[in-house]
């Protein structure tokens, strides 16, 4: 599976040493989401542009932003439906989808400014994939977050609906270093848990 233990230093970006990227939930939204798909310059310019599923969650070194053991990443949502939602194939197995969504609330006004949904990791095929630790949250806008008469009036929208940006956190759950960094909910913990429940309830003798 390759060595997902190896981590990505943030001085591979030109930032100074001793920064540490560790943002909360609301930030990757406010910060870094909103002023992306908005059009406007974000500083520091530090994640980068990655397709949304192919590659598998310990070959995001080298590609992704990494601190620690958590990568982030920009990516483009693709209209999907059914078992295709649910599955997203990649190299070695499929993220799928927990199918909750937990707002993102700002600490400032209370307004909901985001959307988080979970995904788990499984090695193999679907829908009999080997299960992992390795979970995606996959941060997104609410409607009424973004400026669409802003986003409609660039010329630079006209093939591309930067609505649907999204800003990705893959970390690998229980690990020693996910710590104050990725905000593992309590929704997050549930329905893992249930997902196992689930597990083991399919494996049980008829």
């Amino acid at each position: 599976m390759g060595d997902h233990n190896s981590n990505t230093n943030s001085t591979n970006f030109n930032l100074p040493p001793g920064f540490r990227f560790y943002p909360t939930d609301e930030e990757l939204v406010v910060h870094f989401l909103h002023r992306k798909a908005a059009l406007l310059p974000c500083h520091p310019d530090i994640i980068p542009d990655l397709d949304l599923y192919p590659y598998n969650p310990w070959d995001l070194n080298g590609r992704a932003m990494g601190e620690g053991n958590k990568w982030y990443y920009y990516s483009r949502r693709t209209s999907s439906s059914g078992e295709r939602e649910r599955w997203r194939m990649s190299e070695s197995g499929y993220w799928e989808s927990i199918g909750v969504e937990e707002p993102i609330y700002s600490s400032k006004n209370g307004k909901r400014v985001g959307i988080k949904k979970c995904s788990v990791f499984y090695i193999g095929d679907p829908p009999h994939g080997i299960k992992t630790h390795w979970v995606m949250q996959e941060f997104m806008l609410s409607n009424s977050s973004t400026n669409k008469k802003k986003l409609r009036s660039s010329s630079t929208c006209t093939s591309n609906d930067y609505s649907r940006w999204v800003v990705c956190r893959v970390y690998e759950c229980g690990n020693d270093d996910d710590d104050d960094g990725a905000e593992l909910s309590c929704l997050d913990e549930v329905f893992l848990s249930l997902d196992d429940l689930d597990d083991g309830i399919s494996n049980l003798p008829n």
